[in-house]
C-alpha cells in the first residue's frame, strides 16, 4: 500500500452504539502546509474548498467494521483541460467508491475463490459492494495489462442466457502461447462483426506477431480469420471434429434402433439403445461389460457397428507427422465414408473434404497447438460462468471471466490477502 503522505492519522476509536454492531473509527487529517493533489494531472494545486465528511469502509479487523474518516479537500487546476475543480486525490480511495482500495482488492481476491454472493455474506458488505470491486480490478488490470508477445489465438463461443439464438452466445478471444494462457476479450454474440470488433480492439500492434489461430468451423470465424489475421495459420479445432464423428455414430445408432424395434429383433434394439456412452468412448478406454457389449455390436457387423469402426478409425490420422502423410489419410478416409450407406458418416466426410487444407495446419504447426487449450478455458469460463449464476447482465459476466482467466495485474498492496 502507497504511504499516505500527506495526511496524518488524528485518532482511532472503538464506537458502541446501543442495537448496532461494533466499529472502528479512524479519523484523518490533511498534514499541515501539505498541498492537495490533482486526480487528472497528479500535481499539487491550490486549494478551493473543503468538503464535508466522509466514510471510507477498511478492511474489517477480528470481524469488526473499520471506517476512515476524512473531509475531502477540492483543488482548482488548469494544468490540462481535464482539471478544473476537483476533490483532492486520496491514496486510499477511488472516485466516490464506498470502499478503500485495499478492501476492493481483498474482496476482489476472495471472489476468486468464493460466489460474490458468499463473499459478501463472509466479510459482511453488499453483493453491489463486491461486484464493483471486482469491476474496479479489471479496469484497473485491463488499462495496464501487456500485449506483447502474442503468437497464437484461440476463439470460441460460450452459451449464456437463455434458448439458442445468436445473442445468447458470447465470443471469446484467448491467448494460448506456451506459458501465458489467458482470456483476452469477450464479446457479446457469436457473429462475424463480434470476432472482428474484438480483433481490432486489441490492435494491430497487440496481432502483428500471430502465427497460429485454433478455432472451430464457424464459417464467420473463418472469413474474418481469412481477411483480419492473413499470414496466421488456421488451425481448426480437434475437438471439433471428434464431437461431428460421435454425432454421426450416434445418429446412425438412434436410426438403427428404431429399425430393429419395428421389426422382430426388438431385443437387440433394446440393448443398442443403451449403448451410446459406450460407443462414444474411445476403444481403449472401453473395459469390463461394456467391453464385451461393445464386441458383440461389433460382430453384427450393423450399421452402428460400421459407424463405430469409421469413428475409431479416423483415430489414426491424428498420430501422423507428415502432412502429406496425413492428408493422404484423410482423402482415403473420405473416400471410403461417401462410399458407404451411412448419410451421418457421409455427411462429415464432405463437411472435411471441404476444410481439408484447414485441418492440414494442425500438422504444419508441429501439432504445437490444438483445441485442448481452448476447450480447457472453455470450461473454467463454464465453471464461472456456474459459480456465479446470480449474473443477469452480459456486463456482470464479462467482469467475471476477466477477473478469472484474464492474468491481469492488480493493484500493488502492502500484504497478500489469500
Amino acid at each position: 500500500m502507497q504511504p499516505l503522505r500527506g495526511f496524518v492519522c488524528e485518532d482511532a476509536r472503538l464506537v458502541k452504539q446501543a442495537g448496532a454492531p461494533a466499529r472502528i473509527e479512524i479519523r484523518l487529517r490533511h498534514a499541515a502546509r501539505s498541498k492537495a493533489i490533482c486526480p487528472c494531472c497528479t500535481k499539487p494545486a491550490a486549494g478551493y474548498d473543503t468538503q464535508s465528511q466522509r466514510r471510507w469502509e477498511f478492511i474489517r479487523l477480528w470481524g469488526i467494521r473499520v471506517e476512515l474518516l476524512y473531509c475531502p479537500r477540492r483543488v482548482e487546476c488548469d494544468r490540462t483541460p481535464e482539471c478544473g475543480i476537483k476533490v483532492e486525490a486520496m491514496p486510499w480511495s477511488e472516485g466516490k467508491h464506498p470502499a478503500t482500495r485495499a478492501l476492493m482488492v481483498f474482496l476482489s481476491q476472495w471472489a476468486r475463490r468464493m460466489s460474490w454472493k458468499e463473499v459478501a455474506g463472509v466479510f459482511g458488505v453488499s453483493w453491489e459492494m463486491v461486484y464493483r470491486s471486482v469491476a474496479w480490478v479489471v479496469a484497473f488490470g485491463l488499462a495496464r495489462r501487456n500485449l506483447d508477445g502474442i503468437s497464437a489465438l484461440g476463439v470460441d463461443e460460450l452459451h449464456w442466457g437463455r434458448g439458442k439464438k445468436s445473442d445468447n452466445y458470447v465470443t471469446l478471444i484467448y491467448q494460448i502461447d506456451t506459458g501465458c494462457r489467458r482470456l483476452l476479450w469477450v464479446g457479446l454474440k457469436r457473429t462475424e462483426a463480434s470476432f472482428r470488433a474484438g480483433l481490432r480492439e486489441l490492435g494491430k500492434g497487440a496481432l502483428s506477431g500471430v502465427r497460429f489461430v485454433c478455432s472451430d468451423m464457424w464459417r464467420p470465424f473463418l472469413k474474418v480469420i481469412r481477411m483480419e489475421l492473413p499470414e496466421a495459420l488456421n488451425i481448426l479445432d480437434r475437438f471439433h471434429i471428434a464431437a461431428h464423428l460421435n454425432g454421426a455414430v450416434d445418429n446412425v445408432r438412434r436410426a438403427e434402433v428404431g429399425f430393429l424395434k419395428k421389426g422382430a429383433k426388438k431385443e437387440t434394439g433394446k440393448k443398442l439403445k443403451n449403448m451410446r456412452f459406450t460407443l462414444l468412448r474411445r476403444s481403449k478406454n472401453v473395459r469390463g461389460k461394456a467391453r464385451v457389449r461393445l464386441e458383440e455390436v461389433i460382430k453384427s457387423k450393423g450399421a452402428t457397428a460400421k459407424a463405430w469402426l469409421f469413428k475409431e478409425g479416423f483415430q489414426h490420422f491424428w498420430t501422423y507427422r507428415s502432412v502429406d502423410w496425413a492428408l493422404g489419410f484423410l482423402d482415403a478416409w473420405i473416400t471410403r465414408a461417401l462410399r458407404s450407406r451411412l448419410e451421418p458418416m457421409k455427411k462429415v466426410a464432405r463437411m472435411l473434404r471441404s476444410h481439408r487444407e484447414l485441418i492440414g495446419n494442425y500438422f504444419r504447426a508441429k501439432k504445437l497447438y490444438n483445441s485442448g487449450v481452448v476447450e480447457g478455458l472453455n470450461l473454467k469460463c463454464n465453471l464461472v460462468k456456474r459459480r456465479a449464476y446470480g449474473l443477469r447482465t452480459f456486463t456482470a459476466l464479462q467482469v467475471a471471466l476477466y477477473h478469472n482467466l484474464g492474468a491481469l495485474p492488480e493493484p500493488e498492496l502492502a500484504h497478500r490477502f489469500c
